[in-house]
């Protein structure tokens, strides 16, 4: 895979929002459509406390996930750079996105952001902030500048036990109250919300592996990360949910003797799903397994599978795709 399995550790917020100034404190870890439109927002983000005096006017964004939430809330004129794209961003995205300067195919040098004098700087993975990227989260502090991490990319000490779909909505929500546009989070919770309620009762006691790629040993969708966030979300058993963190190896004896209903293979430029189908259909193993042989395959792409406004995509294409199919 392109991201090492440490990149892609599952990690809602450990979040208390404090609205400061001129708001008393609710007690709720999220924020409400009454919140202030500008002001000083206090929030602690993977274990870092984050304080921003109003909203930034110039953000920088890595990895597509925190690239296309901002888009999502309609925050592209508040981009002074973006970077590090798995795949296009979403047709509806486009124009918008098309407005953002690009910094970077990956990660951008923090000498490059400090060429542009960013005030916010909000990536998707906790790598973001390493030696070869932006640098540690301190060092901004201390330059003013505010930092946010994923709910899905925190470091593993500051990582839930299991992540919920619920998680990416807090993310959201995080969002636009810094940049106080609470109502819009609500509005796209609420239409993502709907449409994962549309179907996911006809997926339900579908049997799923989700195999993410390795042929030797494959890595499969374990109990804890973005894989089970989407199968739990589409209703459907992940049958390597007693695998614990978000991806785990595993061998082929075990994918047979559990035989999955379905296969959900993960598409990407690096690891196809073409290529992992025609990998099903040879080995002298899997190929007589009734989901292999019934060409039961969900193909899900990489990006819509990072814990982000795209993971409404996968949860639909997961249970449409099972929806013809029992245990």
């Amino acid at each position: 895979m392109r991201f090492p399995a440490s990149w892609r550790v599952a990690a809602p917020l450990s979040v208390m929002l404090a609205l400061v100034g001129g708001c008393s404190a609710t007690g709720h870890s999220e924020p409400t459509a009454t919140a202030p439109a500008a002001g000083p927002v206090s929030v602690t983000n993977c274990g870092t406390p984050v304080t921003v005096p109003s909203p930034p006017a110039r953000v920088v964004t890595m990895n597509q996930p925190a690239t296309e939430i901002m888009l999502a809330l309609g925050l592209e004129d508040r981009m002074a750079g973006t970077a590090y794209l798995d795949d296009e961003v979403l047709p509806e995205y486009a124009a918008a996105y098309a407005k953002v300067p690009v910094l970077a195919k990956e990660y951008p040098s923090k000498e490059k952001l400090l060429e542009l004098e960013p005030d916010f700087v909000y990536a998707s993975f906790a790598s973001a902030f390493g030696d070869e990227g932006a640098g540690d989260r301190a060092d901004w502090q201390k330059l003013g500048v505010g930092t946010y991490v994923s709910t899905a990319g925190c470091p593993k000490e500051t990582r839930p036990a299991k992540l919920a779909i619920d998680d990416v909505f807090t993310e959201i929500r995080e969002i636009a109250t810094i940049f106080g546009v609470v109502e819009r989070a609500e509005t796209l919770i609420a239409d993502q919300k709907q449409r994962i309620a549309n179907v996911s009762a006809g997926a339900k006691g579908t049997r799923v592996l989700w195999w993410d790629g390795g042929n030797d040993a494959p890595s499969a969708g374990a109990c804890c990360g973005g894989p089970a966030m989407i199968m739990s979300a589409a209703g459907v058993t992940n049958i390597f949910d007693d695998l614990t963190g978000s991806w785990a190896d595993t061998n082929w004896e075990a994918v047979v003797e559990r035989n999955p209903d379905v296969i959900v293979l993960v598409d990407a430029s690096w690891d196809t799903a073409a290529d992992k189908q025609a990998f099903l259909e040879k080995h002298a193993a899997l190929r007589d397994l009734p989901a292999v042989k019934g060409k039961r395959y969900v193909t899900l792409a990489f990006s819509s599978t990072a814990a982000g406004v795209r993971n409404v995509l996968a949860v639909e294409a997961l249970a449409r795709g099972v929806g013809g199919v029992s245990s």
